[in-house]
């Protein structure tokens, strides 16, 4: 069973998990102010932990016009991390979540759900990240000779409305290491390890000072 460890993000101002073991890649890389990133040691996955703007509703009539508000943000944000020639599909809606310690916070809602990225390789590792930074979900081992890699990304979305700011969490999971290695099974415990990261945020992440927001 997995083991998490608590973690500060943004200097503190807010708190979260990371898996046990797993590595802040601020400490050897430059990392873009909005985000926390955390590498696994041992794989490919990540963590992203990203503070966005707020969207609006106009903005996320592109990809979802029959829906609530927040459910059409949550499909904005995971399309938004995607690359142009990247496909998308959604194996498991958007739906709404309790964040436990955020329960008495006025106008916060949140949404988890899970995706799967097919990318084009480029022939380079684009390091689990858009942006040049290690920030989106279109990852993977993007090995010579091979067209395309998938990559499983379990998301939370964090809709925080007197803040004006969409909170996003990404777990990204590239599965060619191990379909390379014909290794189903590691396959499954990385899935299930990530999205065992989305649950423990779910009842664990807090905002400690809100300053962070003014």
């Amino acid at each position: 069973m997995a083991t998490f460890t608590e973690q500060a993000y943004y200097g503190g101002a807010i708190k979260g998990i990371i898996p046990q073991g797993w590595m802040d890649s601020s400490t050897f890389r430059e990392v873009p102010d909005h985000q926390e990133i955390f590498l696994s040691p041992t794989t490919l996955s990540s963590q992203i932990v990203e503070l966005n703007s707020r969207v609006s509703p106009d903005e996320t009539l592109a990809h979802s016009t029959n829906t609530t508000p927040d459910l059409a943000a949550a499909l904005y944000h995971i399309h938004d991390v995607c690359d142009n020639e990247d496909t998308l599909e959604i194996t498991q809606s958007p739906h709404p979540v309790t964040m436990a310690r955020m329960r008495s916070v006025p106008g916060v809602t949140a949404y988890r759900g899970e995706a799967t990225i097919t990318s084009r390789n480029s022939g380079s590792d684009r390091n689990r990240g858009r942006d040049g930074s290690v920030g989106g979900a279109a990852a993977g081992s993007s090995a010579e000779g091979a067209l395309t890699t998938l990559t499983s990304c379990f998301f939370l979305l964090v809709r925080l409305a007197a803040q004006e700011t969409d909170l996003l969490v990404f777990v990204n999971v590239p599965r060619k290491e191990f379909e390379a290695a014909r290794d189903e099974v590691g396959l499954g415990r990385e899935e299930e390890l990530a999205r065992g990261i989305v649950g423990e945020l779910v009842e664990r992440l807090e905002v400690v000072d809100w300053g962070l927001f003014v």
